[in-house]
């Protein structure tokens, strides 16, 4: 796969083998989906990578700068993804904070995925991941770069047919997909799962709750999940997929998620290119 990229506003593919984003995982990153020159959902990443750096007490860098540097990666460029990440920086050996961080930034551009035909209209299947998420309400919501439950549980299975894995927490209450935030329409209710102990808080997610403040957000079963009547993800990167089965049980996609698929074609994103 290739990139454009800048390193702290450099040219460069490279960062400090001392970095501690390399060495711990200390820091975060935002994907966020561009039309030409346009990122609708610009703020909200930004809102979040503030407040993620506020709480992990990274220096945030300043948006303007960031947007320079996503609109000189992503230039003619019809569509892209823009990867923003952050970390504190270089620093010596041990967990211990630098007294003044310096951190490192980088900003790289790709390729929108693939998108397979018809997954808008008739949906993806799921299956449910065997690996189960760790609670730790401090970082719960980030996105953070330790994302090694997601690359083991997305290591589960090989099947192309397969396009996500719905992973649960340590009592076995449902928090979301591996790249994507979960709806589920139960008793006629919509509900998203509660991410205070774990899970990351995608833009996409808080879109839905925008747009659609009747959604409850809390604790949501397997169980429950497997008898909702529809189901849907969000993505930053893909918009709004309906799910048409999990694991055996069948869902059909209904006018709330016709209606989200809209509101992310009026926000100026293509469905058909991968929301």
């Amino acid at each position: 796969m290739t990139a454009r990229m800048r390193v702290n506003g450099v040219a460069t593919a490279q960062v400090s083998a001392l970095d501690r984003g390399l060495a711990y995982g200390d820091g975060l990153f935002e994907s966020i989906r561009f039309v030409g020159a346009i990122a609708p959902l610009w703020p909200r990443h930004m809102q979040r990578l503030a407040e993620g750096c506020a709480r992990l007490r990274i220096p945030a860098p300043n948006p303007a700068q960031l947007w320079r540097e996503a609109l000189e990666v992503s230039r003619d460029m019809p569509a892209a993804v823009l990867r923003i990440t952050v970390t504190r920086g270089p620093g010596e050996r041990g967990y211990a904070l630098p007294a003044a961080p310096q951190p490192t930034r980088v900003v790289a551009a790709f390729a929108p995925p693939p998108v397979a035909a018809g997954i808008y209209a008739q949906g993806v299947r799921l299956r449910v991941c065997d690996l189960r998420l760790a609670e730790q309400p401090l970082l719960a919501g980030l996105k953070h770069l330790n994302r090694l439950e997601q690359v083991l549980a997305r290591a589960e299975w090989n099947d192309p047919a397969i396009a996500d894995g719905v992973l649960l927490d340590s009592h076995g209450r449902v928090i979301s997909a591996t790249m994507a935030n979960l709806f589920a329409l139960v008793d006629g209710q919509w509900l998203t799962p509660a991410l205070d102990r774990c899970g990351v808080a995608g833009v996409a997610r808080a879109e839905v709750l925008a747009a659609c403040p009747q959604v409850r957000v809390g604790e949501l079963a397997l169980d429950t999940l497997l008898g909702a009547g529809e189901v849907f993800l969000s993505s930053s990167v893909r918009g709004i997929v309906p799910v048409r089965s999990l694991d055996g049980r069948s869902y059909a996609p209904g006018t709330t998620t016709r209606r989200l698929q809209q509101h992310w074609r009026d926000l100026g994103f293509s469905m058909e290119q991968g929301g």
